[in-house]
């Protein structure tokens, strides 16, 4: 039977209890950070909860980790800790729990409507890694940068690939980005030119928040590395195609992408998550013993991308994808990150990547699916090979069951169909003009459903 909450939660909503994503906000009248969970169109106030004592189980009866302005402490705690608040959670919002549903002095300071909050940054990121995890995205970009004789280097198959990113301009789904100025290819004899970025892209990828962290000169092995992830969000990682193409060589990305990594303000759980494991892809070569896992497996989400260009009512999907096709999983990412023994610690985040599909219809990202402004896309009958100035990118990831009929049904929980969502993130663009001036607010960043991940990543943003 499917779980009842005794919050009004329409059938359609990115948050039923089954889902019970975390985030930190600021409620709009003032106040600290504080940690919540998103139930319907409400956000639970941890802190409020804490205050009251009612969570009085073993592990976080003495804690203070929902007083804290940032998750990283609870993160930190590791699954038992995870899976008690997760039980007790769901124990107090249930239509037949009477503790929180009749107090209505409590429920009025810890339930808050969502339009009266404002999200942050879940966790203090104290470091950032970006993977490069999609076949799919890695044999475009190789053929378009490369040709199509050896598109994917031998490496990629032995390993993991990945970057080390810039986590202080890691911002949360809502904020402006400016478009980047930097060097590009130059033409023929001339110097580099220098400018506002002539290829700016947005990467649909997916993120772990890391929990419990390692010492440092010890790893994580790959079958225990699942008790160090507390959940996953959607990032958009932008990109400056011309400026990273330009730089890239030898030693990677570095202005190219790290003038915004933009992330949705909920972390939808492994827990949550679970009903959606699917198969990984069969790896050829076989992994190394450091990286083969007893069981292999991805997570079914559905994620999609629309562009709205400035002065259009409507936006237009680009491209629909899913984070079962990326080809290391998120336990080797991360048991690969740490087999030289560096220390991963609470909070941190490690990208997948640009998860592209295989076919020209779920490419991640506008380099791949104009073919480097080689073949434009419409939007509304306006041609568009890479974002263009008040552009608001929306990211969207939604996980779905078949039922034994086969029909395709959202998420069907215990015999009844619901909406688990990752959560939606529109993500606003700012830009400089062409002139190379300063920067002009063309466009403000904006929530769909609150920029939840439904376990439509809201599990939306």
């Amino acid at each position: 039977m499917a779980l009842k909450s005794f919050v009004d939660i329409h059938s359609d909503s990115h948050f039923p209890l089954e889902n019970l994503p975390y985030g930190v906000f600021k409620p709009n009248h003032g106040g600290e950070a504080r940690p919540g969970v998103a139930i319907g169109n409400y956000v639970l106030d941890l802190s409020e909860i804490a205050s009251a004592g009612l969570f009085n189980g073993p592990i976080l009866m003495n804690s203070d980790c929902f007083l804290q302005p940032s998750l990283n402490k609870f993160v930190g705690m590791g699954r038992p800790a995870w899976k008690e608040a997760r039980k007790t959670i769901q124990k107090l919002l249930s239509s037949d729990e009477p503790t929180l549903r009749d107090n209505a002095s409590l429920r009025e300071k810890s339930l808050l409507p969502m339009d009266k909050v404002q999200m942050l940054l879940p966790t203090v990121i104290g470091d950032y890694t970006d993977f490069f995890t999609s076949m799919h995205h890695t044999k475009n970009c190789g053929t378009i940068f490369r040709g199509p004789v050896n598109p994917i280097l031998p490496n990629w198959f032995h390993l993991p690939v990945a970057y080390h990113g810039r986590a202080s301009s890691v911002v949360i789904s809502g904020t402006d980005i400016i478009r980047p100025r930097g060097q590009g290819h130059p033409i023929g004899d001339s110097p580099p030119y220098f400018g506002p970025s002539l290829k700016l892209d947005f990467e649909l990828e997916m993120a772990t928040i890391v929990g419990p962290g390692n010492e440092l000169g010890k790893s994580v092995d790959v079958n225990e590395a699942a008790d160090h992830i507390f959940g996953l969000l959607l990032m958009n990682d932008w990109s400056a195609r011309d400026i990273q193409a330009w730089e890239y060589v030898p030693l990677g990305p570095f202005l190219g992408k790290s003038f915004g990594t933009t992330l949705s303000p909920w972390i939808v759980t492994l827990d949550a998550l679970e009903p959606f494991a699917c198969e990984a892809p069969k790896q050829d070569p076989h992994p190394l013993p450091y990286l083969d896992e007893k069981i292999s497996k991805n997570y079914d989400i559905s994620l999609e991308v629309r562009i709205k260009p400035a002065g259009q009512e409507n936006s237009t999907v680009v491209t629909r994808s899913n984070l079962k096709h990326i080809y290391w999983t998120l336990t080797q990412q991360l048991a690969h990150h740490t087999i030289n023994g560096c220390n991963l610690r609470p909070g941190d985040l490690l990208g997948t990547g640009t998860i592209s599909g295989p076919d020209p219809e779920s490419f991640g990202c506008l380099l791949e699916l104009t073919w480097n402004g080689q073949k434009p896309l419409s939007l509304n009958g306006s041609p568009r090979k890479f974002l263009e100035d008040g552009d608001e990118v929306i990211f969207t990831g939604c996980c779905k069951v078949s039922s034994p009929t086969g029909k395709l049904e959202m998420l069907k929980i215990d015999g009844t169909n619901h909406v688990i969502r990752l959560g939606c993130s529109a993500l606003g663009m700012v830009t400089t003009s062409g002139s190379g001036h300063a920067p002009e607010r063309l466009s403000q960043h904006r929530f769909e459903e609150h920029g939840a991940i439904s376990l439509s990543l809201q599990l939306l943003s």
